[in-house]
């Protein structure tokens, strides 16, 4: 790999942030419908900037997983010191405070996934989520200290949370993906496809920002209501539509957002923008070339 490839998984990376925070009508969650309202300070002008923010931050953390070549502890290390500086500076160009759609959880999806493609190039999503995840498996000495709202659920809840999903390979990313092609293979419009991706995820993930709004109850909803909707044939249907739509509008009342459900869309969606891995050729067996004929002896 070459610095050029490096800036190529960086733009893929911030595309599909771009693309996950611009997906409409997500249920409980940012969007497009929000992101018009440029007195919120969280436009669609803001939220492209501090996407964009991130690119050199993405390009230093493939660069910084090819060097060792292998997904070591001081990778994992460096990665998250990448990581603090890059959220900074999408924060700086979000206008002074992280944007809402890119929160630290999909920086932390995203790096991750970053890096692992980085490691393995040409890989399938199979093998770029299990280098990720043994990445993510090195703790972090240059974390900081101090709780989050994501940590002190997950000690209440026992829930996983993205860390939790990097350590067992991102399965919900890969459940994401998996959808993404039965919807796309039943028809289904993009958007369609990538509402019902969101959707799969959202049916079983613990996702701790519904516990941290409104504790198991909240999260069961949510579950649930994603669950009505794929049961109903997917957002394709009218009646998955309907489905979504009340899902939706209840979510927002109650301001619970799915955001590590988010999170992990965007990385299927960078994972599923990626080259697909070559597919070796059949060997085609050599002509075979007859044996010259045997000659009689001289007799001399």
């Amino acid at each position: 790999m070459t610095r050029s490839t490096d800036e190529a998984l960086a733009r893929a990376a911030v595309l599909a942030l771009i693309a996950q925070a611009e997906l409409t009508p997500k249920p409980g969650l940012a969007d497009t419908r929000d992101l018009q309202a440029r007195a919120t300070g969280a436009d669609l002008l803001a939220l492209r900037w501090s996407a964009k923010a991130l690119t050199p931050g993405f390009a230093a953390m493939a660069a910084a997983a090819r060097r060792p070549g292998e997904p070591t502890r001081a990778l994992r290390e460096e990665l998250g010191a990448i990581g603090r500086c890059a959220e900074w500076t999408m924060a700086r160009a979000g206008g002074g405070a992280a944007t809402g759609p890119l929160h630290h959880g999909a920086l932390w999806v995203m790096g991750l996934l970053v890096a692992a493609a980085a490691l393995r190039p040409g890989a399938g999503s199979e093998e770029v989520t299990a280098t990720a995840k043994r990445i993510a498996d090195h703790p972090d000495r240059g974390a900081p200290r101090r709780p989050s709202p994501g940590s002190q659920v997950s000690a209440t809840y026992g829930a996983p949370g993205v860390r939790g999903e990097a350590r067992a390979a991102f399965p919900h990313v890969r459940r994401a993906l998996d959808a993404l092609s039965r919807a796309r293979a039943a028809g289904a419009t993009e958007t369609q496809a990538r509402l019902d991706a969101l959707l799969t995820v959202m049916s079983t993930l613990q996702d701790t920002g519904p516990l941290y709004r409104a504790g198991p109850p909240g999260l069961r909803r949510v579950k649930e209501g994603a669950h009505t909707v794929l049961e109903a044939g997917g957002t394709a249907t009218p009646e998955g539509a309907a489905a979504l739509s009340v899902l939706d509008a209840e979510l927002r009342e109650r301001g619970i957002a799915p955001r590590g459900s988010a999170a992990l869309l965007a990385g299927a969606l960078f994972l599923d923008g990626l080259p697909a891995p070559a597919v070796p050729a059949p060997a085609v067996p050599a002509p075979s070339v007859p044996a010259p004929a045997a000659t009689a002896p001289s007799g001399r």
